[in-house]
């Protein structure tokens, strides 16, 4: 089975979208086998992450904006890339270090996360985007 989610960012954040995948799987009717997820963009990420406490996801972002900050920060100058703005190469290489695909087991019909676990999409972008995540479900 599969399904394609669409997610509206508004720049730099994680976006839980947990319980619309657990609603996909509950009208498959879906029990046992394995849940595959893949970003369609270059720029963005998924990631599995807490998501009982907000400063988590606050603490995740301003590590990635640490370690790739926007290509106009004084300390970007190696990147060439700029072509759309200062923002988009610091978006690959913050993609580049976090998955783009998830796998997750799924067993009687609920995703196997942990209690405090939910699935992200985590956008590196600061302007609007319209975000694809494709979704596969496979019984075992």
């Amino acid at each position: 089975m599969n399904h394609v989610f669409r997610i509206e960012t508004h720049g730099p954040a994680c976006h839980e979208f947990t319980q619309e995948i657990a609603a996909w799987l509950g009208n498959l009717q879906a029990r046992d086998g394995v849940l595959t997820l893949m970003v369609r963009h270059t720029s963005c990420s998924l990631l599995v992450q807490e998501n009982a406490d907000p400063d988590v996801q606050v603490d995740l972002l301003n590590w990635l904006d640490r370690i790739a900050r926007p290509a106009d920060h004084p300390t970007m100058g190696w990147i060439t890339h700029r072509d759309e703005g200062p923002d988009d190469m610091p978006a690959h290489l913050k993609a580049a270090v976090l998955p783009v695909s998830l796998q997750i087991p799924v067993a009687r019909g609920r995703m196997q996360l942990g209690t405090w676990q939910g699935i992200y999409l985590v956008e590196h972008r600061r302007a609007p985007h319209r975000r694809q995540v494709a979704a596969m479900f496979q019984t075992s």
